[in-house]
């Protein structure tokens, strides 16, 4: 039986931490054999015909197995109309704003696909984090996400109020990446802007196990460069809905 460098996320109710296995390559989500993607049959005859694909190179990752679900690509946006049309695995819905919970219902609402939602970390800190934690985790999220300047106490106090995957995005190459894990980070989100393969890099040697997501750049040879550097999944960020709207436009006009 081969195996690949996937995790499956196991909360049990008697222990205070998370349990990680590896996953056989043919388990859960298995259908990715190597660094291809399988050939599988496709409905032509979809209303859908038009929408956002994402980059192949995320494809030869080994993804994250949350709740069953291998999980590799994570579209970054709060845009409905991409969360709706786009073949990504996951949502990543976290914004430049303090966290609504009116937002994050809609968003899981509309989304076939997981939503893991950000619920501060920044500039919303301390009791409100946990309370917005708990709301998304009653409407439906399948993970929190908290921002880099949260405490280590605080970090502590989300990951005991809630029975979901809490994701730490890691900012800086001198992050304690222990105390974020001893706080009770379960995955790591790499966001160092051109520096995240090397900080991938340096977390997967001293973390073999720990599971990583990672911003993977705008291009395919970034991505691949972040992927090769140890991480198991990539957030994307999509064009905006102008930009792509304009590319159709264009070829209308031809």
């Amino acid at each position: 039986m081969q195996f690949v460098h996937g995790l499956f996320l196991d909360f049990a109710e008697d222990l205070p931490y998370t349990v990680f296995h590896s996953i056989p390559e043919n388990d859960s989500g298995g259908h990715i054999h190597g660094n291809r993607k399988e050939d599988l049959s496709q409905c032509r005859k979809s209303r859908l015909r038009h929408i956002l694909r994402m980059p192949q190179e995320v494809y030869s990752a080994s993804g994250i197995v949350v709740n069953g679900r291998r999980l590799k690509s994570f579209v970054f946006t709060t845009d409905l109309a991409i969360i709706r049309n786009c073949d990504a695995d996951a949502v990543f819905a976290v914004y430049p704003f303090t966290p609504q919970q009116a937002i994050s219902h809609a968003i899981i609402q509309a989304s076939y696909i997981p939503v893991f939602c950000g619920v501060g970390g920044g500039t919303t800190k301390g009791m409100r984090t946990l309370q917005l934690a708990q709301d998304v985790e009653g409407q439906g999220a399948m993970g929190v996400v908290l921002n880099s300047p949260i405490s280590d106490l605080n970090l502590l106090a989300v990951s005991r109020v809630v029975d979901i995957p809490v994701i730490i995005t890691v900012t800086k190459a001198d992050t304690d990446i222990q105390a974020r894990l001893d706080a009770g980070a379960s995955i790591l989100n790499v966001a160092c802007s051109t520096e995240t393969p090397q900080v991938v890099r340096r977390i997967r040697e001293q973390f073999p196990d720990i599971p990583i997501i990672a911003s993977g750049g705008k291009t395919g040879e970034s991505i691949a460069e972040t992927i090769a550097a140890g991480a198991n999944a990539i957030t994307y960020t999509p064009p905006a809905p102008a930009v792509l709207f304009k590319e159709m436009m264009e070829k209308y006009r031809e």
